[in-house]
């Protein structure tokens, strides 16, 4: 158990969003969200998942819609209590406890500014890792965990929880009421006892993301290597190009951000190119024409000068980027993970490689 206060928020912010594969939106946003709860509430109190009592109830919190409608959107702020009353009048039970469901730039905030608002601990576990774009990619699916109910709240004080037979059709009904809301809403859903996130969730993310976001964030500090090499030590990564980004192609469809980033070699990669194909989130990187890394490993772009990772609704023509690759939560290649998330549900005709094996193909 220890406490959240504003520098661990930033650092939480920059490290979920290399996390996050390019998706879950600008953390700048999402930061200031948190600062603003933890200021007028106080710190929220960070709990171990062992902490937590095997029958206490744990609701997950998240925003749901396209990153750009998100940054743009925001959240009123009367969400959280309005969600979380709806979700224990139905239960019949006080909850325990809020947690992330993914590792983003916005979605890794939130809940922080939820459990500060509404005076409830965060659980240190999310449900992927990373983020996806889609409701029912988490472990908990991978777990028999029912997403339902789900609730949602959007910033105009419209409210609605309902009961899905399957996580897929949560996601079906959930992103129509996205739509009907303006392209972003407030969510909660998977919640759980205290047993089953401990069973299937993905713990010390948060303390991860922390870890990640100091270390980006001294890494000129650093006097015995490059600043590219600390940054590939520290996260583990896998270079796989660099270079200027020269198109973008980016349209908001249901909801998500789909789009493509195309980027010609610098310094050791000039000559060559790459591009990187995503739906709210990065799902595969292509150098040379060679596949190089698939969801579900990340792929992360980030600045070749800051490290401080790009998220797909800020991508920019003339910026320069390294393109990173990261293993993925182990679960996720699983015969199950790989059907909810592997690279033929997003319809890329090629079966999933480790990025620690295709990743070979790039620039290391």
């Amino acid at each position: 158990m220890r406490k959240l206060g504003i520098q661990e928020i930033q650092d939480i912010a920059r490290g979920a969003a290399l996390l996050g594969a390019g998706g879950g939106g600008d953390p700048y946003l999402g930061k200031l969200v948190a600062i603003g709860a933890i200021n007028e509430c106080g710190p929220v109190t960070l709990l171990d998942p062992e902490e937590v009592p095997d029958d206490a109830l744990i609701v997950p919190f998240a925003m749901m819609g396209a990153p750009t409608v998100l940054s743009e959107k925001g959240i009123g702020g009367e969400e959280y209590k309005a969600l979380f009353d709806l979700v224990e009048n139905h239960e019949g039970k006080k909850i325990f406890a809020t947690m992330p469901m993914e590792a983003g730039g916005l979605n890794s905030m939130f809940p922080i500014a939820a459990a500060a608002r509404l005076g409830l601990p965060m659980v240190d576990c999310d449900g992927m890792g990373r983020a996806f774009p889609e409701l029912q990619m988490v472990t908990f699916t991978i777990g028999g965990i029912k997403s339902s109910p789900v609730g949602l709240a959007d910033e105009k004080g419209n409210t609605v929880i309902f009961d899905t037979i399957t996580n897929k059709w949560s996601e079906e009904l959930a992103r129509s009421v996205v739509m009907s809301c303006g392209g972003s809403v407030a969510v909660t859903l998977y919640n759980m006892t205290g047993k089953q996130m401990k069973e299937y969730g993905v713990k010390g993310i948060v303390t991860r993301s922390e870890k990640l976001g100091a270390a980006m964030r001294n890494v000129k500090n650093v006097t015995d290597k490059t600043p590219e090499e600390a940054f590939l030590e520290f996260t583990e990564g896998i270079r796989l190009f660099k270079g200027k980004i020269t198109d973008v192609r980016r349209e908001t469809r249901g909801a998500f951000n789909f789009g493509k980033v195309v980027v010609d070699g610098i310094d050791d990669c000039k000559g060559r190119s790459a591009y990187v194909e995503f739906q709210n989130e990065n799902l595969a990187a292509v150098v040379d024409g060679e596949i190089v890394a698939t969801t579900p490993d990340l792929i992360s772009l980030v600045d070749t000068e800051t490290f401080t990772p790009v998220p797909t609704d800020a991508l920019k023509y003339g910026k320069r980027v390294l393109i990173v690759g990261l293993k993925c939560y182990d679960l996720w290649r699983s015969k199950q993970g790989l059907d909810l998330v592997g690279p033929r549900y997003f319809g890329l005709d090629t079966d999933y490689v480790p990025v620690e094996v295709r990743g070979k193909g790039g620039i290391r």
